[in-house]
């Protein structure tokens, strides 16, 4: 079983920016942020694999950057130039190498363990 405690979550206002983490009590060959508004489907932020891979939804792609520090295995998201419609809670998200690839398009269920979420909220 795999731990992932997030933190760094909080309000700020638009083009502001926040940083996010999430400590893995394992090593990951594939984290991922995902974040879900009320009533919406939880989708996919960014994706980094364990060599350092990045890939990133077009909603965000120039504003978040998607990094790892594997010696402590923790991830992080920078936000920058922050929207309101970022606002949403940010789920990390681990997966083992023995459980396929890792690369953009993989969805909610390709992720077996998950944390239990930091709130952004971002006014305008």
């Amino acid at each position: 079983q795999v731990q992932l405690v997030e933190s760094g979550g909080g309000s700020v206002q638009a083009g502001g920016s926040l940083r996010i983490s999430c400590a893995a009590s394992q090593y990951a060959y594939c984290m991922a942020w995902f974040r879900q508004a009320p009533g919406t489907e939880r989708e996919a932020v960014a994706i980094i694999r364990s060599d350092g891979r990045t890939s990133y939804a077009d909603s965000v792609k120039g504003r978040f950057t998607i990094s790892q520090d594997n010696a402590k295995n923790t991830l992080y998201l920078q936000m920058n130039s922050l929207k309101p419609e970022d606002t949403a809670m940010y789920y990390c998200a681990h997966r083992f190498r023995s459980s396929g690839y890792c690369a953009w398009g993989l969805n909610r269920q390709d992720f077996p363990f998950w944390g239990q979420g930091t709130q952004v909220t971002v006014s305008s």
